[in-house]
């Protein structure tokens, strides 16, 4: 059996090697439950059966949202995509007015929401949204509201299988608004042909396999999730649903579940590793210079590296001391973790790799499906600092005609099975971005880098948006800067500005947790305070920040990092914020990237401050 649309993947793995726990997550009891795959296609026939029931006309769309990944998810996507129904799938963290724009802009005819307030900011949209019959919960309440269960049926499958075969590889199975750093959200239209071209070069990368477990936490409704997803079911890999606020801790889903992979975003890799870092501020004598020690080993860590005589005895021991603890914290069985959707820091990926814990760093878009290059697990395949050497079906070119960027630099153009059809409802921003000819322009720049094999890999240097260029007519790029100066863990976010200024700054928001560990350490009163719009983020007291030695220690950390740029590139002067960004407070979009037309106007006092 060869799969050619999306809802075929539960079939092969069927047919190929049969899970008894191919899905499972977390019941509100804090139970867990799982799911063979003879039981995911029964529930996912009922979910077909009973839309018909509603129905359900192929090419009607149809949203859900949650906030955390679970196991009716998958029941309901495949159920709707089995019967040329289109998933629309939501951001969690948006508001009314942003689901009220979606479900008219896509003509959403009925709504799947999860826990929380989804019911209710969906349920506020409906009034202004004339094409939206009816809105399910996913979990069920005491006041009557329609439970996702209700329109479960069984029987004849005659008019299911019909569907299936009347659906082409190249039909529309998706549509994804991405979050978008400025403006309206876009439509992202994904043919299965596209999903599927990206799930088989995906699979070429996997280094797990059948019975092996990956943990799902990344929301489902970006597109890196959802095509891990249909991966983890293609190859027999047993899928676990969670939330990012279950992972850590001793009672922690990392602990309980034990995965042997899972993707993430660099800013999770960051907050493990501030972690790990200020437990180690917290130990005395030899278990601290032990630890200490121990880090400072990975500095010259690189993939395929081999040591030998003391270097590697030095290492042993390192990781029998230090690193397996870590390990352990992660579920002890990791083989792989994959990061993606913004660029992680080179420091990140040699601390964690160094310990036994493999990091590689892919890139992609939601208009990819949406992977275009991923760095490997296997010898030789991956390189620190790229996103890895191209997958089987894409084609990359670098655009070299603009004469900003040094030679063999400029925008990446991608072509492939796996590019979008297009942004639905919008032909000319579409036309903006695809060619005739299917050649896709990214809005990243970048180039191609060789190894000590000479095998290539893409490397990317900034966003071609997000350049900056100074009143004296120079062009810096953002990006290299803010994620080399994230690798100090005193600096939680950083935004570098100076568009149409003399000299380039930042605004910093520092990571609360190790600074009161600093603060305690150098006799500095601290007070970190929960946020209000997100509990697990810290407010930094403003008196904190203004402390001669608290703002003599960042300009230290400016200045160790400044000499690895350019004069121009070098930042100046720097504001610290007592409040973290994030996405409940539209600072960052869902998958964490800098709004930074929003913090530009936020802060624009600030940043007034800086210059004057």
């Amino acid at each position: 059996m060869q799969i050619k649309r999306l809802f075929e993947v539960p079939y092969y793995q069927l047919e190929k090697y049969p899970q008894t726990k191919a899905v499972g997550g977390k019941k509100a009891d804090g139970s867990w439950e799982y799911f063979s795959i003879e039981q995911v296609l029964e529930l996912v026939n009922q979910v077909s059966l009973g839309l018909l029931k509603m129905g359900v006309q192929p090419g009607d769309k149809i949203a859900v949202a949650t906030y955390q990944n679970r196991p009716e998810w998958v029941f309901l996507d495949l159920g709707m995509l089995q019967i040329g129904a289109i998933n629309v799938p939501v951001y969690p963290t948006i508001s009314s007015n942003d689901y009220e724009y979606i479900f008219n802009d896509a003509g959403v005819k009925y709504a799947f929401m999860g826990s929380g307030d989804l019911y209710e900011k969906a349920k506020t949209a409906q009034k202004s949204v004339s094409t939206l019959k009816e809105i399910y919960t996913l979990d069920k309440r005491e006041d009557g509201t329609p439970y996702w269960e209700d329109i479960l049926e069984k029987g004849d499958l005659t008019e299911v299988k019909a569907r299936m075969e009347a659906i082409k590889e190249t039909d529309l199975a998706t549509l994804i608004y991405t979050s978008g750093t400025t403006g309206k959200p876009k439509g992202v239209m994904l043919s299965h042909r596209n999903i599927v071209t990206n799930m088989i070069d995906v699979k070429e990368v996997m280094p797990i396999g059948r019975g092996q477990i990956a943990l799902s936490f990344l929301p489902i409704c970006h597109i890196f999730e959802r095509t891990a997803y249909y991966s983890y079911l293609s190859l027999g890999i047993n899928i676990v649903f969670t939330g990012t606020r279950n992972l850590g801790g001793e009672e922690g889903d990392l602990r309980a579940i034990r995965p042997h992979f899972f993707t993430t975003v660099p800013r999770l890799l960051e907050k493990v590793y501030e972690r790990i870092y200020n437990k180690g501020l917290e130990l005395t004598g030899i278990k601290k210079n032990l630890f200490f020690w121990a880090l400072s080993l990975t500095e010259d860590y690189e993939y395929d590296k081999k040591y030998s005589g003391l270097a590697q005895i030095q290492r042993n021991i390192a990781d029998r001391l230090i690193f397996s603890k870590w390990r352990e914290a992660l579920g002890g069985r990791i083989v792989g973790i994959l990061t993606g959707a913004a660029p992680c820091p080179v420091k990140m990926a040699k601390i964690f790799s160094a310990a036994g814990i493999p990091i590689r760093e892919g890139y992609g878009l939601t208009e990819t499906s949406p992977g275009l290059a991923i760095n490997h697990y296997k010898p030789n395949m991956a390189m620190l600092g790229t996103v890895g050497p191209l997958l089987g079906n894409v084609q990359i070119r670098i655009d070299e005609d603009d004469p900003m960027y040094p030679e063999g630099e400029g925008e990446i153009l991608a072509k492939g099975g796996n590019i979008m059809m297009g942004y639905y409802n919008k032909p000319e921003k579409t036309a903006e971005v695809l060619e005739p000819d299917g050649w896709f322009h990214t809005g990243d720049i970048g180039k191609f880098v060789t190894n000590s094999q000479g095998r290539k890999f893409l490397k990317i240097t900034d966003r071609k948006k997000e350049l900056l260029k100074t009143s004296g007519g120079k062009y810096v790029a953002p990006a290299p800067i803010e994620s080399k100066f994230k690798e100090d863990f005193l600096i939680g976010q950083i935004m570098v500005i100076g568009d149409k200024r003399k000299f380039v700054s930042a605004l910093i928001c520092p990571a609360a947790e190790a600074l009161k560990d600093w603060c305690d350490e150098n006799g500095i009163e601290c007070t970190i305070t929960p946020t209000e719009h997100n509990p697990t983020l810290n407010n930094i007291s403003p008196e904190t920040l203004k402390h001669p030695k608290v703002i003599a220690k960042f300009q230290e950390i400016i200045d160790g990092f400044n000499p690895l740029f350019s004069h121009i590139e070098q930042i100046k002067k720097f504001k610290l914020l007592s409040t973290p960004w994030d996405v409940t407070t539209n600072e960052l979009t869902p998958t964490l990237k800098l709004k930074r037309r929003v913090i530009r106007e936020k802060y624009a006092a600030d940043i007034q401050e800086i210059y004057n």
